[in-house]
């Protein structure tokens, strides 16, 4: 559920602003992103390697599986 903030705007009032907030939070995250990989760009790497590691173990768990429902 995406919280509905109201803003208050010169001309138009009170009104709702959640894409703003969305917006807001994509940009902010995109920016820590940007700073972690200029900052830290081994500790970034290894991140971005766990996480493939840890979907590709996943997918082999789930192969794993099936074989042995299907045999």
């Amino acid at each position: 559920m995406i919280a509905q903030i109201r803003v208050y705007t010169a001309g138009n009032g009170l009104q709702e602003a959640p894409m703003q907030v969305k917006k807001v939070i994509t940009y902010v995250a995109v920016a820590f992103v940007v700073f972690y990989l200029f900052t830290k760009p081994t500790q970034a790497a290894n991140a971005v390697n766990g996480v493939f590691d840890g979907i590709i173990h996943g997918a082999d768990q789930l192969a794993v599986f099936f074989t042995n429902v299907l045999t």
